[in-house]
């Protein structure tokens, strides 16, 4: 099917050839008829299936054809996103589909300076990108109002409830009015979830596309077993053997992250950080960079990746195994978009061999396990004072991840899982 059978204006159209688009996404091909037809809409999807442009084309179309352009502080319609990163894409979404229709959007998000983002309000917004908390502060500030929303997208709702803006969610939801068209996009359906839809939505249709145990098969997925001080060395040798020249990294935290990218920077492979520790100004910085092809390595954390958004990755790779199984989904569907192929490595350590069990339980499939190289011998690990001994008394602190479970595989059956 072509975008045309979808029943989008020409300028829309005009604009997905000159991005390269001539054929709609599953989601796309199932939602945008019943969008232009002012329905609500329930979306089970996870990223890089183009929920982005399934609601931002029906929306450009819809306020098109209302030709009531706003004026400040009034908004009439509001996405909000988990995360600056999300934002700014979605942002760039409408720049790049609605470029020849006229319309107006803005995007508003903590950590930078909020008086460009007042000013592009005071000029008038037809569409706003916003996150949470940034958006309340304008809006107790007397610099937005949102009594005249017409279309409303909550986006990535789960990943709102992870982060905690459930309370800033209905705060904003209590200031749209009743008659709206409303778009809701979540990865997973927790309870919480499920209820704020219940009462958000009004008899919507439902989609559900690529559930998110199940990632894009043009993603191959191997493992490699390999003790965790030795990690930072397979990092380097994987990136340099492969001569891969385009990856993205993925730790569990904030010091992790920096501390690969300090790592790989001193042995001459340009990397960086991006996580919420780092001013807006750097996370673009790095981000820009790794899109244009500039950097390397980008390192990241689940939370700041989000919205990392990069055509023709060639690799995803797991330093570390995160806790959520369903999390490792959204981290490799960075690669493998668009019908593109890619390739996840995932680095599993002994003590990580149960989160490496529940992805593969969820995806309903074993990674295919890769030798391990000849590496540098790891260094030695200090010893334990004995009990009463030194400055922490007791049991020596577990590193990062969950202790292991009871009964759990020991590292050598792991490797046969």
């Amino acid at each position: 099917m072509k975008f045309e059978a979808l029943q989008l204006i020409e300028p829309l159209i005009t604009a997905l050839h000159q991005k390269g688009y001539t054929e709609p996404t599953p989601i796309q091909e199932k939602s945008i008829p019943h969008l232009l037809k002012r329905k609500d809409m329930f979306g089970c999807a996870q990223t890089g299936t183009g929920k982005t442009a399934a609601f931002a084309l029906p929306i450009l179309q819809l306020m098109h054809e209302d030709g009531d352009h706003a004026k400040a502080p009034y908004v009439h319609a509001l996405i909000l996103a988990p995360t600056r990163e999300l934002a700014l894409q979605i942002n760039e979404s409408f720049d790049a589909y609605g470029k020849n229709l006229g319309l107006r959007n803005a995007v508003v998000f903590g950590g930078v300076s909020q008086q460009p983002q007042e000013a592009a309000m005071r000029k008038g917004v037809d569409i706003l990108v916003a996150t949470p908390g940034r958006l309340l502060d304008l809006m107790q500030q007397g610099h937005i109002r949102l009594d005249r929303v017409r279309y409303f997208v909550l986006d990535e709702a789960d990943r709102m409830l992870d982060m905690g803006f459930i309370h800033d969610i209905k705060k904003i939801l209590a200031k749209l009015p009743d008659r709206k068209q409303t778009f809701f996009f979540s990865a997973t359906v927790p309870a919480e979830i499920k209820s704020m839809s219940d009462a958000l939505l009004k008899d919507p249709f439902r989609v559900n596309v690529t559930p998110v145990s199940a990632p894009a098969e043009t993603v191959q997925q191997f493992v490699y077993y390999v003790p965790k001080e030795q990690k930072r060395f397979l990092l380097k040798k994987v990136i340099e053997d492969q001569q891969i020249e385009h990856v993205l990294v993925f730790t569990r935290t904030k010091r992790g992250a920096d501390r690969v990218a300090r790592d790989l920077t001193k042995s001459g492979i340009k990397a960086e950080a991006i996580h919420g520790d780092k001013s807006q100004t750097a996370r673009q910085r790095a981000l820009q960079g790794f899109k244009d092809r500039k950097l390397r390595v980008l390192v990241a954390t689940d939370i700041a990746a989000r919205g990392i958004d990069v055509t023709q990755l060639s690799h995803v790779i797991n330093f570390e195994i995160p806790e959520v199984a369903e999390t490792y989904v959204h981290r490799i569907g960075r690669t493998g978009r668009a019908g593109a192929s890619g390739i996840a490595l995932t680095f599993c350590s002994p003590d990580e061999a149960d989160y490496l069990k529940d992805i593969q339980k969820l995806i309903r499939k074993n990674l295919q396990s890769v030798p391990l190289p000849e590496l540098p011998p790891a260094p030695p690990r200090a010893e334990v004072p004995a009990s009463g001994q030194g400055r922490n008394h007791g049991a020596p602190r577990s590193g990062p991840g969950k202790p292991r479970r009871s009964g759990a595989p020991s590292y050598a059956r792991s490797r046969k899982a």
